[in-house]
């Protein structure tokens, strides 16, 4: 069995911004159901590109579900210029560290991330 921290625990049992946000700006799917993890990642961005709220859903372990809450955590707040230095590390060290079986679930965040920035770079042309 994997040894988690305690944040790992929190995040997984009571994770934070679960949900969809219906008016969205800018969404990312990343995974596959037939391999495992799953995540979309919905951001809210206002008119100075500052993010104003962000929310998931995840199919997945622990892991998945824990890094997924703390990447919304991490966004809130911040502008895009900000949420593009987070990295899969970043993440990691949030939850105080992940089991090395486990990294892929944030690396999965990070590029949910990246696919959601995209997202609303394509909506904006």
């Amino acid at each position: 069995m994997w040894d988690y921290t305690d944040i790992v625990k929190e995040h997984y049992r009571n994770p934070k911004n679960v949900g969809e946000i219906l008016d969205a700006n800018a969404i990312g799917e990343i995974g596959s159901v037939v391999c495992g993890d799953v995540l979309k990642l919905y951001l809210k961005i206002d008119e100075n590109e500052i993010i104003t709220d962000a929310k998931f859903q995840t199919f997945g372990c622990g892991s998945a579900i824990a890094s997924s809450s703390v990447l919304t955590e991490m966004l809130i707040g911040k502008s895009i210029e900000d949420a593009k230095k987070i990295t899969n590390k970043t993440i990691i060290d949030y939850l105080g560290g992940l089991p090395k079986e486990k990294i892929h679930c944030s690396v999965m965040c990070k590029e949910v991330l990246d696919e959601c920035l995209k997202n609303y770079y394509e909506k904006k042309k």
